[in-house]
């Protein structure tokens, strides 16, 4: 299929400073119960974690369990409609990896112009140890209760998340993806925390090893709410979905209403019968660096956020980490997101309005 006239602009560059919201984690530097406070507030899309008060709406444990591939997966109804894709998403099945031992649930539903996910926020694939030695938390159950619209609209404008704004966006099995860390450094780089963001130097979770932040091998750590969530590719929930390098794989919902992908997509956005191939994000290394970074010598390019800039055409993805184009669950194309093995890893914007 090809839609070359589905093509849409690329729009301004956000500034980096614009991305660097609070997450979580833990340094080689710090004690090791020095771990990043987060949190994150409920908004009008989003309501979960340990610390909010929103009721528990997950499914009783003991109703009958159902395989994710069981799920829904039709393709969208005309008019920008995500409704009739994944709407009857359900899972619920004990996860007996020894940091949770506990039944994982989520259920996704479309009612009206919403899509609504219910969980407990536990993963459904093998994690890897929490506590430990740079992760003093355990994965504990949580109360996720979140509405997205099934009618999404791209934007001109770019709305940052994460942190304290809010999940940009869920898995499918319920875990919530917040890619930012609250950890930072000072000019001089001798006075790094992971709590508070109060330096001006942003650490990142992945892509580097002047921090150990605990993470596991699907790139997620624990909160001290106990909340598991993913800061890139959630390896292990793309393995039970099937995900390979036949085929888009789609792994989530962003909090605008569109989709979220893994790593592959169509070479070229429009076209259907184009060859999959690994999508890349267009971050690059800045070249001209700043005389109030701490020393490359200490902590080299790609550890802080503020080391990476949007650089438009230089891979295959907006600053968003999303493009326009077709994919099988959407034929007539949308917007929609990848996990990219590159930075961003996972979006930190989202186009979509709010």
């Amino acid at each position: 299929m090809k839609l070359s006239n589905l093509r849409r602009p690329i729009y301004p560059v956000l500034f980096a400073t614009n991305f660097l919201l609070s997450g979580c984690g833990s340094s080689e530097n710090s004690t090791e119960n020095e771990l990043i406070n987060e949190t994150q507030s409920a908004s009008d899309n989003t309501t979960s974690d340990a610390t909010d008060s929103d009721s528990n709406s997950t499914t009783d444990s003991e109703n009958s369990t159902s395989s994710n591939n069981d799920a829904d997966n039709g393709t969208a109804s005309i008019n920008g409609s995500t409704d009739g894709v994944l709407c009857d998403y359900y899972y619920n099945e004990y996860n007996d990896s020894s940091s949770v031992q506990a039944t994982s649930n989520a259920q996704w539903a479309c009612d009206g112009s919403s899509r609504i996910l219910t969980a407990n926020g536990l993963p459904d694939h093998v994690t890897g140890q929490f506590p430990n030695a740079n992760n003093p938390n355990e994965i504990s159950e949580q109360n996720v209760s979140v509405t997205y619209t099934l009618t999404p609209n791209e934007s001109t404008t770019a709305s940052t998340l994460g942190g304290p704004h809010g999940a940009t966006g869920y898995i499918l099995n319920g875990v919530k993806i917040d890619a930012n860390t609250a950890g930072t450094c000072d000019d001089s780089g001798n006075n790094c925390s992971l709590i508070g963001n109060e330096g001006d130097w942003h650490i990142e979770a992945l892509g580097q090893t002047s921090f150990n932040f605990g993470t596991d091998d699907n790139n997620a750590h624990v909160q001290p709410g106990g909340a598991y969530h993913y800061h890139g590719m959630p390896e292990g929930f793309i393995a039970l979905r099937g995900g390979n390098n036949t085929n888009m794989t789609l792994i989530g919902w962003a909090a605008d209403g569109f989709p979220i992908y893994a790593r592959y997509g169509f070479s070229e956005a429009d076209n259907a019968s184009s060859p999959i191939k690994i999508i890349t994000g267009s971050y690059q290394l800045i070249e001209n660096i700043s005389i109030n970074r701490p020393s490359v010598e200490i902590y080299p390019l790609g550890t802080f956020a503020e080391d990476w800039e949007f650089v438009a055409g230089s891979g295959d993805l907006d600053e968003c980490n999303g493009r326009f184009g077709v994919t099988p669950e959407f034929p007539e194309g949308i917007y929609h997101y990848y996990a990219t093995d590159s930075y961003p890893y996972f979006q930190r914007c989202v186009k979509g309005e709010l």
